[in-house]
């Protein structure tokens, strides 16, 4: 499954990063504690999140995540969009709570 798939799969809005849409995803990971998804998530996962900063792209860099979702409307900022784009992960976003994209994402990945 691509980064793609999901994007429309679950109607999700992409703010940046297009070229990274072809990515495989091979899981997901949530949490709001950068510090928590630096230690703990794998590489090929959307992260679900809230967080908006730049240093939400030097995680997903660092962890070699497939994208990023954002939660509750959330967008990107500015410094944000532009690491996306230079790093092709893309940053997506979604009206849905954590809880209700994670479990349809859940879903989806694991059909």
């Amino acid at each position: 499954m691509t980064v793609g798939d999901i994007v429309q799969a679950l109607e999700l809005t992409v703010y940046c990063g297009k070229k990274g849409l072809e990515r495989r995803v091979t899981g997901g990971y949530v949490s709001d504690l950068l510090s928590d998804v630096m230690g703990h998530a794998d590489t090929g996962q959307v992260w679900v999140t809230l967080q908006t900063h730049k240093n939400v792209m030097a995680i997903a860099s660092l962890k070699d995540l497939a994208a990023v979702i954002l939660v509750t409307g959330h967008k990107p900022d500015e410094n944000t969009a532009h690491q996306s784009e230079e790093e092709a992960i893309p940053v997506l976003g979604t009206h849905m709570s954590a809880f209700d994209v994670t479990g349809k994402l859940y879903e989806l990945i694991n059909k």
